[in-house]
């Protein structure tokens, strides 16, 4: 190629590269931009929620929307950035043609300065200021102004399954997505097209933000129940929702799927394939754990990474592994490939028994280093598919080394009903126990468990001994049998021991369980208020109780929860008209504790009133955050006057305790002698009989060593049924129901029902 040649090809090279840019520029697509109101939505909620945008509206949103304008989704959103000052007002711009429109770089610009002034957020700054600014770059500059306002992390974005929306869910809420995370609110986000799809979105709470991706357009929903549609159709449980699905004749027939648990896969929103689940097994369970299921001769087995509940029986509901009681064989469980993909809840759990953890002599732990068995009657144990027989009166020692726990459990049975089994290796105050039902033993690597599984009105029997005198009212016994009926209810309900394979421990953090003999009155207290139990609204209740009063209780806040979650603990005056005294400051409640005559159900108790002393120098052994204690107040009180909140001021600074155990046990210590209302005395306790107490200071000493002197009134945390004030009212004639109405209110006794009856 000549010079000339060259010369006009290298020319060329600018002008074609121009041309094409040219070219470029004028073909090119623009951009999707983004709605004004779905970006105003998204900066609201970096602000607040959805609630405080809706409080915004109904304040002032007739001043931006007239009548029906503002019914619109937007409308609180706006509302709420126009009311703070995030966006200037144009009244001669309807809110709909503002919002419907497109956000502009110099809007989104202007919205960035106002949420984040003191930041530099990065806009783009090559486009004109009217250019609409496409979708992803608003979502820029808007992860920029999450890292700045949103500190707590209150924005989250979740990877989910779309299983509907209100275009094929016709039950469904406006605006309600249906998701394997829950449901959403997603206002103004188009999801409709992505429904069984796997999305990333962004959501604040209840409300979905933005649709960030769509992650998959292939899903498969997991061990989710089927059932008969019509038509050829069948239906599958997802979530909250039903979804009906036409059924290809390659995929089998809908009856033939009807009451089982199957894989679903999807490609594109078409149902592609129906993996069935058959086999299933039944059996009592026997523990619950985060990843595992132990079931009666089946052992433990792991549960699938999809792993479901349901409740099969009465309305059909979605249910959590919490849900799955322990002692119980109300649920069968279908299995695949070695583990559990589903429990289904089959039936209502009749309450008929309870598993108690027996804890070692001291009540200080679950865990023992060996266990010795013997029975009168003679005992069979059974491990794995093994059952041998033990002769009657013989010993047996179980170490963590024995073999047989290699199977699993040890599950001694009596040989005759009429003799329980002994557990030689526990003492407690009635001597050596001796237990109903069934004795388990199992190995942690703690030590060695030991379950008592036996009849529920048997347990009983061998709690209201422990719990109230044999010697009180066969009412007041009546009362506390009901009490603990209903407790115990609530107790097999509950996850403290599950993992364990149990329901309660026979110590004070639940209910004393067969620590001193019971009489004849005790038992004919439990059988003559067989089954009964206390309901609010025919919801059993938190039936809680204590020793004795100092003439007051208190309400259900006492632990920080709210009191409308239990208004039949409400706290009252211990006296037959039931009042309510205003006992909020310090010297109202003082003149009241330090009346020892006030006149109560509980005032013939010594715990009725008591008073201590106490040191800043024993006190700061336990409380060392303020250096030397200079002084103590009571700063919140709740009702009847029980301290919630104390402040502790010290040499180097100040701190306050909050809670009616904290504050019991941080003044209290080894050291303190507490004087009874009758004068005697009480020594050797850890903690102060009740948080009913009004602190005075009595100076320093030539040691510089301050005093602090206590009055204080009952004993135990003051919520539900006073244990002496039953005793008080039985004697007056009281009947245990009319006891038990007294300390809880608005309430019903009657025989249990089972769940869904």
């Amino acid at each position: 190629m000549n010079k000339k040649k060259i010369s006009k090809f290298l020319i060329g090279i600018p002008i074609l590269i121009l041309v094409l840019i040219i070219i470029i520029l004028i073909g090119e697509p623009e951009r999707e931009g983004i709605s004004r109101g779905e970006a105003y939505k998204a900066a609201a909620l970096l602000l607040t929620d959805r609630k405080g945008c809706q409080e915004a509206f109904d304040k002032a949103g007739d001043k931006y929307f007239q009548g029906e304008e503002g019914d619109v989704w937007y409308a609180k959103y706006m509302v709420y950035l126009w009311e703070n000052g995030y966006l200037s007002w144009e009244e001669n711009i309807s809110g709909a043609a503002l919002a419907e429109g497109y956000l502009t770089y110099q809007e989104a610009q202007s919205l960035a300065e106002k949420l984040a002034p003191q930041e530099t957020i990065a806009v783009g700054v090559r486009h004109k200021k009217n250019d609409r600014i496409p979708a992803d770059s608003w979502w820029e500059i808007y992860r920029q102004l999450r890292a700045v306002l949103d500190l707590e992390g209150l924005i989250e974005e979740k990877e989910l399954y779309l299983y509907g929306t209100p275009d094929n869910i016709p039950s469904a809420s406006a605006w309600t997505a249906y998701t394997s995370q829950g449901e959403y609110l997603f206002e103004g986000i188009g999801l409709d097209s992505y429904i069984d799809r796997k999305l990333k979105v962004l959501v604040k709470g209840g409300e979905m933000i933005a649709l960030c991706s769509v992650l998959d357009d292939s899903v498969t929903y997991k061990n989710v129940w089927l059932v008969a549609g019509e038509d050829g159709m069948f239906q599958a449980h997802l979530g909250t929702v039903i979804r009906t699905f036409p059924l290809e004749d390659s995929l089998g027939e809908a009856e033939d799927l009807a009451n089982q648990i199957a894989d679903l896969s999807l490609k594109e929103g078409k149902l592609e394939k129906v993996t069935l689940k058959k086999e299933q097994i039944a059996g009592k369970t026997l523990s619950v754990t985060e990843d595992s299921i132990e079931i009666e001769n089946y052992g433990s087995i792991p549960l699938d990474p999809d792993f479901k509940v349901y409740k099969l029986y009465g309305e059909f509901e979605e249910k959590q592994l919490s849900d799955i009681l322990v002692g119980y064989d109300n649920q069968e469980f279908v299995v695949a490939d070695g583990k559990i993909c589903a429990a289904l809840i089959v039936r209502a759990f009749d309450a008929g028994t309870i598993r108690v953890l027996l804890m070692n002599n001291n009540f200080q732990s679950i865990f023992h280093p060996s266990v010795t068995l013997s029975s009168e009657g003679g005992m069979f144990v059974h491990y794995g598919e093994e059952k041998t027989e033990i002769p009657a009166g013989a010993e047996v020692i179980i170490n963590p080394t024995d073999k047989r726990l290699e199977e699993g459990r040890l599950i001694f049975t009596p040989v005759n009903g009429q003799y329980g089994i002994s557990v030689n290796s526990i003492t407690r105050s009635l001597g050596t126990p001796t237990y109903d039902g069934s004795i388990e033993i199992k190995k942690e690597s703690e030590g060695l468990l030991i379950i008592n599984e036996l009849y529920l009105e048997d347990y009983l029997v061998k709690v209201v001994p422990s719990e109230m005198p044999d010697s009180y009212e066969k009412e007041a016994l009546k009362a506390q049998a009901v009490c603990a009926r209903t407790y115990a209810y609530q107790q097999i309900q509950s996850e403290t021991y599950r993992q364990y394979g149990a329901h309660v421990d026979d110590s004070t953090r639940f209910q004393v369980y067969n620590n001193l003999e019971a009489g004849a009155k005790t038992e004919e207290a439990v059988w003559e208020t067989y089954g009964k139990i206390i309901y609010y609204n025919d919801t059993p209740i938190e039936a809680l109780y204590f020793s004795t009063s100092c003439g007051h209780t208190t309400d259900g806040s006492i632990w920080g929860s709210d009191p409308a979650r239990y208004p039949y603990l409400d706290g009252c005056l211990l006296q037959a008209d039931r009042g309510v005294l205003n006992l909020s400051t310090n010297k109202d409640f003082e003149a009241f504790i330090k009346n020892k005559d006030y006149p109560s159900y509980d005032m013939d108790y010594p715990m009725y009133r008591w008073e201590t002393t106490v040191t800043n120098r024993q006190l700061e052994e336990e409380i060392t955050a303020v250096g030397t204690i200079l002084n103590i107040s009571v700063i919140e009180r709740g009702v009847g006057g029980i301290a919630k909140k104390i402040r502790i001021e010290g040499s180097d600074g100040v701190t306050t305790i909050e809670g009616e155990g904290q504050i019991r046990s941080n003044l209290g210590n080894s050291y303190m002698t507490v004087t009874r209302n009758d004068g005697s005395l009480m020594k050797n306790i850890q903690s102060l009989p009740s948080a009913y107490i009004a602190i005075e200071n009595e100076g320093v000493d030539e040691n510089n060593i301050t005093t602090f002197r206590i009055y204080g009134g009952g004993y135990g945390h003051g919520v539900g049924m006073s244990q002496n004030g039953a005793q008080s009212m039985a004697k007056e004639g009281r009947v245990y129901e009319e006891i038990l109405k007294f300390f809880f209110q608005g309430v019903e006794i009657k025989e249990f029902h089972s769940q869904g009856e």
